[in-house]
């Protein structure tokens, strides 16, 4: 479905729909026209137009903004993938669109048909942090005079590479902007909600697999929504359960606070994300008939929410490790150790030992960058956010994220099985000691099909998903003592 861009509606799902390639329609460019009229209108000291930059803020210019381009078009380390250079020129076109950086429109119909074409800049990775993403956003300028080479289409290409003859008074408010950091950032706010939303599914097996308590997901002792909504949608999928224990461990009694958390602190992030993608970051800014000289562009709260997310994602997943663990114990399931095919055997042994080494990367990913600084030119820029680490980091935590998961639901699934239980999970059916790693990319693969309870934030989408659990309705854990509750269970 085409993302239609309008300087105020943008979301995460939007802006990964539109990086792999939905296409985009631009929507109405009247406030980017209004601005750009009142840009020109202007008089008297402008930075990065009428001045320098930096420390050089107080240098009369005239005309540099071309070699303002040049000069900060300087990243380095490795290129950046296709869909998140593509995603921040959708971010770039739709903060455009809301009409405070007074750069030409004319621009915005040549901006929006390299996305659609599927050209995207050279961008490296290194060079922002969290002051504005000045190479990445200098460097696709080039890209648009001409001086530096797109990075071509994969498929077949249309003809001749998109141009726009930028002029001095347009690089300053082109380049003035986050939209890189933002792109990433809801890049992974996307993701993660698939696969945070899977991980409530995947506890499910687990839960079925050793006949864990509901009483943990009865609504009488939920305190918060976020753990509420956890436990409902745990009880709707796993239905009912004759409990062996009085409690369970951590793994299954707390997983409504601890998931509960990590799903209320990704609809902070995705909240705090999706407001910047609408707003204008620009310094200065043209609004209300002048310049206002700013720090807009500054993401400190950005930064605060993605550091406190993947925090959070490390204590889902170490419930999730903590599962595993109980997945391999005779005391859990009442099968052999390890859930092997006969005794002595490894049997999916090495599942932990990936787990854990994915949790060690992931604790490593949560490192909070919030807590640096720097003080720049000339002691001018005398503070950094470092969002855009915060957004590679979160990015990047997905992958042991995923392997964590999948690690727990091979298990689950084939504990599951060696029960007899009821489990339609299109896993290997095989009980034999043999690598796994098959198993685990296919277990990944089979992460968004289990999103069938979606936790959505207030006022965000919910992405629809089919039942990935059969099994009788959840009886009610509200009655009058535990005791009843467990008799119903039986």
């Amino acid at each position: 479905m085409t993302v239609v861009l309008d300087g105020a509606h943008l979301t995460c799902e939007q802006v990964h729909r539109a990086a792999h390639g939905s296409g985009i329609l631009l929507g109405s460019a009247d406030r980017a026209e209004a601005a750009w009229r009142t840009a020109r209108s202007l008089s008297g000291p402008l930075y990065g137009q009428t001045t320098g930059v930096g420390a050089n803020k107080d240098v009369p210019v005239e005309a540099t903004g071309l070699d303002l381009l040049r000069s900060h078009a300087g990243g380095a380390g490795p290129l950046i993938e296709g869909p998140r250079a593509r995603a921040t020129l959708v971010v770039r076109l739709n903060q455009l669109l809301t009409g405070g950086s007074g750069l030409n429109p004319g621009l915005l119909p040549v901006l929006a048909s390299a996305v659609n074409r599927g050209f995207t800049p050279p961008i490296r990775t290194y060079g922002a942090i969290g002051t504005g993403d000045l190479t990445a956003l200098a460097t696709t300028a080039l890209c648009l005079l001409g001086e530096i080479p797109w990075t071509p289409p994969s498929g077949p290409g249309d003809g001749l590479a998109p141009r726009y003859a930028l002029a001095s008074s347009d690089a300053l408010p082109f380049i003035s902007s986050g939209a890189a950091t933002l792109a990433d950032a809801a890049l992974a706010c996307h993701r993660l909600r698939i696969a945070l939303t899977a991980a409530t599914a995947v506890a499910a097996h687990s839960f079925r697999a050793i006949d864990a308590s509901l009483e943990p997901l009865a609504q009488a002792v939920q305190r918060r929504p976020d753990q509420a909504e956890v436990a409902a949608g745990l009880r709707a999928l796993i239905g009912a359960t004759t409990p062996r224990r009085v409690q369970d461990p951590y793994g299954y009694r707390a997983l409504p606070q601890v998931h509960g958390a990590a799903l209320d602190a990704l609809d902070r992030a995705e909240r705090a994300v999706t407001e910047e993608l609408n707003t204008a970051p620009e310094n200065p800014l043209i609004a209300d008939g002048r310049a206002w000289h700013n720090g807009n562009f500054h993401s400190a709260r950005i930064a605060l929410a993605l550091d406190a997310l993947r925090a959070a994602l490390v204590q889902t997943a170490s419930l999730s490790a903590a599962r595993l663990a109980t997945l391999t114990d005779p005391a859990h399931t009442g099968l052999l150790p390890f859930l092997a095919e006969r005794p002595g055997l490894s049997g999916v042994m090495i599942l932990e030992y990936v787990a854990h080494s994915a949790l060690a990367d992931l604790r490593q990913l949560a490192a909070p960058v919030t807590l640096g600084t720097a003080v720049l030119s000339l002691g001018t820029e005398d503070h950094a956010s470092f969002t855009p680490q915060a957004a590679r980091s979160t990015l990047s935590a997905l992958d042991p994220l995923e392997t964590i998961l999948a690690c727990e639901l091979v298990a689950a699934v084939r504990a599951l099985r060696q029960r007899g239980l009821p489990c339609d999970v299109g896993l290997d059916l095989r009980t034999a000691d043999r690598p796994l790693d098959a198993d685990l990319d296919t277990a990944r693969g089979l992460l968004p099909g289990l999103t069938c309870r979606p936790h959505a934030g207030a006022g965000l989408p919910a992405p629809d998903g089919p039942p990935c659990l059969s099994g009788p309705p959840a009886p009610s854990l509200d009655g009058p003592s535990p005791q009843m509750a467990a008799e119903t269970l039986a």
